[in-house]
């Protein structure tokens, strides 16, 4: 019976030749049907019956079909959760969009002078603009901002000791933790204060002969409430320049527009920080800035010059098309447009009016399954923690026998992604581009009425 079983599973030729295979790319379709032969051959040794045949092509078919699916794709994102690191964080505005595709397209002068014919430095496109918008002396940029706050520390404090508050010793994304960077950084970590409490004097106290650096890091996604105390970034950039040591101040954000004039606490900027005597300040590109996944480095010229020579440099620096959307990007700063172009700031500066109406819109186009509520936006991404903007938002109610579980997922086959609380699934257009509000609807109305997606 084992070898009747074995014997019913078609050849790797016969598979192949089927018409429902045509097309396919034949190394792929080669490597795909062996595969799923093989696995139809381990269930035969355990006992079970061969799969019939059209089920192994279907499978084959089904398996090529996905290989060749791009396995990233765009999606909409009506969470209303403007910097979602799962979703990407920072939507590009469409000149970073534009710039990034023209570079990539082709040839360009990355690292080529134009007037002399020579080799240039890719340093040389971002710096000025960097210089422009934060008042620095110099500025370089890598391709995370862990990657900045590790060759900041490599560079400058590398076997000498570092001073941070306890406070501080944050976790970023993904488990990664400050002090593990610091040992990679080969700086010798000193820490003071407490956890909710630390004053300039703890500081003060901790800086000798072997200290290069005092280091800030701002909080960036996450939040210390009660009885706290921090020295502000003035006092600490004092002591810096009274000891004669580095201030080296990761502000995470990467903000450039005062976030007070939109009802949102204020976020540390990088002017602020290199006018408090900061010598080298790090952000990043993705988040409040709006730009592609960056770190950006601003600060005195001699600190920046030894950072651009590290070593490490070259292993965390950016490619063409990153420093083309950040050029992008940051030239819309310069033109005073950030507002209305950058998607981030178009995102927090909509007001809830605005939502409102396009919800209203939405609501009526979806059908009677859909109504408006009020509720908040989130900033996200590391930014700004715990602030939140007023909304309305779409809620939609599950078909019977669906659930919003469900109805989310029907909507996830759709490439929108929905907020589910309190058992109701909802959409929060303030993280909608308008010119998907279309595409939202039809997906809506096909997830209520369970179309296959």
């Amino acid at each position: 019976m084992a070898e009747d079983s074995f014997r019913a599973l078609p050849s790797v030729d016969r598979v192949l030749g089927d018409e429902r295979l045509r097309g396919a790319p034949a190394a792929l379709a080669l490597d795909i049907t062996r595969e799923t032969i093989d696995a139809a051959r381990a269930l035969v040794r355990a006992g079970s019956p061969p799969p019939a045949y059209d089920a192994i092509v279907a499978g084959v078919r089904t398996r090529i079909d996905a290989a060749l699916e791009p396995p990233l794709r765009p999606l909409v994102n009506a969470t209303g959760v403007i910097l979602h690191t799962n979703l990407g964080r920072a939507p590009l505005a469409d000149e970073a969009v534009e710039a990034m595709a023209a570079v990539s397209r082709g040839y360009g002068n990355l690292e080529f002078d134009m007037a002399s014919g020579r080799r240039g430095s890719r340093h040389g496109i971002l710096e000025p603009l960097l210089c422009r918008l934060t008042g620095a002396e110099a500025a370089m940029a890598v391709n995370n901002n862990a990657s900045g706050v590790l060759l900041a520390l490599s560079a400058l404090a590398a076997g000498r000791d570092v001073v941070l508050s306890r406070g501080e010793l944050v976790e970023i994304g993904g488990g990664f933790r400050i002090p593990d960077v610091m040992r990679l950084s080969r700086a010798r970590l000193v820490e003071v204060g407490t956890t909710n409490r630390t004053r300039i004097a703890d500081f003060a106290a901790a800086v000798g002969e072997r200290t290069a650096a005092l280091v800030r890091v701002h909080a960036s996604n996450f939040r210390i409430v009660g009885f706290t105390e921090s020295p502000s970034i003035e006092d600490v950039g004092a002591l810096a320049r009274e000891r004669g040591v580095v201030l080296i101040d990761d502000i995470g954000s990467g903000c450039l527009l005062d976030t007070t004039r939109y009802g949102l606490a204020p976020e540390p900027t990088p002017r602020r920080s290199l006018a408090a005597g900061a010598g080298v300040v790090l952000f990043s590109g993705d988040k409040l800035l709006g730009g592609p996944q960056a770190g950006l480095i601003v600060g005195r010229r001699p600190l920046v010059e030894r950072m651009k020579r590290h070593p490490l440099a070259r292993a965390v620096r950016l490619d063409k098309a990153s420093i083309a959307g950040l050029a992008a990007t940051l030239r819309l700063y310069l033109a005073g447009v950030a507002e209305e172009r950058v998607p981030v700031w178009r995102m927090i500066a909509m007001p809830r009016e605005a939502v409102a109406a396009r919800a209203q819109g939405l609501a009526a186009a979806i059908g009677e399954r859909a109504s408006v509520i009020d509720g908040r936006s989130m900033v996200g991404g590391g930014s700004l923690p715990e602030e939140s903007l007023p909304t309305a938002l779409v809620v939609l109610a599950p078909p019977r026998g669906v659930g919003a579980s469900g109805l989310a997922a029907r909507l996830r086959a759709r490439d929108v992604i929905a907020r589910v609380e309190a058992a109701r699934v909802l959409l929060d257009l303030r993280t909608v581009d308008p010119r998907d509000d279309g595409a939202v609807v039809r997906s809506c109305i096909d997830a209520l009425s369970g179309e296959r997606a």
